[in-house]
């Protein structure tokens, strides 16, 4: 999932429980305009990193230490921001459909947190 600088969705994808986010994440990010891009480790990849510095983006980061010989280096502040994704995932917590996942469908799911993203962009 994206969300803008006030922690609103912006774009999100649904996959299967066993897919690695950082295989989305070019697919996530195409499109949108941002200044900086604030993820957690789990998207430490050097292709990602080359594609958000092409895109003219600050690369905000944390490096997993065993997959550098030289750490990148990060904005620790601007990471700070990072709270705001996670408050969004527990806002949609917060339907309990969404969190339980009574929609066994996939299609019925991602239906489920579209409608439960439009009431949080309204609300």
């Amino acid at each position: 999932m994206a969300a803008d600088a006030l922690g609103n969705p912006v774009r999100w994808l649904l996959t299967g429980g066993q897919v690695n986010e950082i295989t989305q994440a070019p697919i996530l990010i195409s499109g949108l305009q941002f200044e900086a891009l604030i993820a957690d480790k789990g998207f430490d990849s050097n292709a990602f990193r080359a594609l958000i510095q092409a895109l003219g983006a600050e690369v905000v980061i944390p490096p997993i230490k065993a997959a550098h010989r030289k750490l990148p280096e990060y904005d620790r502040h601007a990471y700070r921001e990072r709270h705001l994704i996670e408050c969004l995932f527990s806002r949609l917590k917060q339907f309990r459909r969404i969190a339980t996942r009574y929609e066994k469908l996939a299609r019925n799911f991602f239906s489920m947190l579209n409608l439960a993203s439009t009431y949080l962009w309204l609300a």
